[in-house]
């Protein structure tokens, strides 16, 4: 007789995949695509948010693919990975690269690098080697090292509460922002506005 495995449940009888997948939407997640070439020399890629830097000496970053993601077999085969990070209106490629059954570089400009698909219009761009994979729960964490890096400067794509955005820096400690002045005036004087320019 085999058992079927139940879901995790927390202390309030609930499920705990559903309370964690809450809890990690509050994760404000890059959005890259990360794309191989298959053996028989064909591109594939898929939209990853499970993207994070690992080490500088040397430079390595990490990937988490699901168990079922097509890009791994080739990832596996090859050994290699590039991962483009998407621009700040990029949402719609990020869209694209995350549904199944579609050929998802025949609309989108691209292009080899080093024999991996590079997204053209992508503004952070690795060439990576697969240095170890790693099986954890339902995904595959691959440790990659970076072979070469490209960027230019652009607003980046991040996902955050089941939304797309981008980062939005915060004044920095040393700017002070002037409050506008103003006088009051005396009884029977003209008024005069005085304009603060920031």
């Amino acid at each position: 007789m085999s058992a079927t495995a139940q879901p995790h449940q927390n202390e309030a009888g609930h499920a705990l995949a559903a309370d964690f997948k809450d809890a990690m939407a509050a994760l404000c997640s890059p959005v890259t695509v990360v794309t191989a070439r298959r053996e028989d020399g064909s591109p594939c890629g898929v939209t990853v948010s499970a993207f994070a830097s690992l080490s500088l000496d040397p430079p390595m970053v990490t990937v988490a693919l699901d168990r079922r993601s097509s890009l791994l077999p080739a990832v596996n085969a090859t050994g290699r990975l590039g991962v483009c990070l998407l621009g700040a209106e990029d949402h719609q490629l990020a869209l694209t690269f995350a549904t199944s059954g579609a050929d998802r570089f025949a609309t989108v400009s691209w292009h080899h690098e080093n024999g991996l698909p590079r997204l053209s219009e992508a503004p952070v761009w690795l060439e990576c080697e697969a240095t170890a994979l790693v099986e954890g729960g339902d995904h595959v964490l691959v440790l990659a090292t970076v072979l070469a890096a490209g960027s230019r400067e652009a607003p980046t794509l991040a996902y955050q509460n089941r939304r797309f955005g981008t980062h939005r820096a915060l004044p920095a400690a040393d700017e002070r922002i002037e409050p506008a002045t103003t006088s009051t005036p005396r009884r029977g004087a003209h008024t005069r506005r005085d304009t603060a320019h920031t």
